[in-house]
């Protein structure tokens, strides 16, 4: 699970209700920052059990950099409203096509440059095999070819498996009990400690926010996700693969090989693990300006 440092939208950015023709979905819209040129506008699609704002600390940097950035809540995922228990609707190419229809919402009437992270990664990649007119690039943020590890399919597995006899606060619940404490120094924990408290409350409100059904199907996607990285290579669009130095969801090197199969730019942020915008979101940001300034200029 992603741990944005903060709920609240930065500065100038604007929480609503986008509506596209599928529907409408939460989001955080951040201009271009006052007496920027425009550069672009960007779709930021998070990960599993995520939400919008898992970016709201890439926006600022990004609006300096001429880019405006919209952040959506998928459907049935956090304060984007969906069944509770029809799956079929969050099946991948439903999913896939509500991108569609958020691109061309947010679009202004030019192509977007995409950024799914790891789940939202798969659904972007989904949707640009769709179609991929709408978009001008498409970033892989800690988003593998195909399949999640053993080790994470494991806990996908026990989500299930907790969801069919648990209601959504009682897992949560849950989870807190069994989440093992790091080893840390008195300082680190007494950071990790205010964090918690911070955070907590909002992390179990959105928690609740999101339909089992849509954990559900999503999971499934996640432990079953076919390789289709020869399918996008043949797509003309320019790709970045973006990842932590660690990742325990798809492995480094199994990231530096698919970047390579798709001949796309690829950036490694040291010091950050499976969610590199949270981690090290400055780092981050100007990584993807720098991408997004160079598949501008390539046309």
């Amino acid at each position: 699970m992603s741990r944005p440092r903060t709920f609240v939208p930065p500065a100038g950015a604007r929480a609503y209700t986008l509506v596209t023709e599928r529907g409408e979905f939460a989001v955080v819209d951040a201009p271009v920052a006052a007496g920027v040129e425009v550069r672009g506008v960007a779709l930021l699609l998070p990960g599993f059990t995520g939400s919008k704002e898992d970016f709201n600390r890439l926006h600022e940097t990004l609006g300096r950099r001429g880019y405006r950035t919209v952040a959506v809540d998928g459907r049935g995922q956090f304060e984007s409203d969906g069944p509770e228990d029809d799956e079929s609707v969050y099946a991948q190419e439903e999913l896939a096509r509500d991108v569609l229809a958020q691109a061309a919402a947010v679009g202004d009437g030019g192509p977007v440059h995409l950024l799914g992270h790891s789940l939202g990664g798969q659904i972007a990649r989904a949707a640009v095999l769709l179609d991929r007119s709408p978009f001008r690039s498409l970033t892989l943020m800690a988003s593998g070819p195909a399949q999640i590890s053993s080790s994470q399919q494991q806990r996908v597995k026990l989500l299930h498996d907790a969801l069919a006899v648990m209601s959504m606060a009682e897992v949560w619940e849950a989870m807190q009990a069994l989440e093992a404490p790091e080893e840390l120094d008195e300082l680190d924990a007494l950071d990790a400690l205010e964090e918690m408290l911070e955070d907590g409350e909002d992390l179990r409100r959105r928690w609740l926010g999101n339909k089992p059904a849509q954990l559900l199907a999503t999971g499934r996607q996640l432990c079953t996700e076919p390789d289709r990285v020869a399918e996008l290579a043949a797509v003309p669009l320019s790709f970045h693969v973006l990842s932590g130095a660690r990742d325990d969801t798809w492995p480094v090197p199994l990231l530096d090989e698919m970047a390579l199969r798709l001949r796309a730019h690829r950036t490694v942020i040291e010091g950050a693990e499976h969610s590199p915008n949270t981690d090290r979101p400055a780092a981050t940001a100007e990584a993807l300006a720098a991408f997004w300034d160079a598949a501008a200029d390539a046309g």
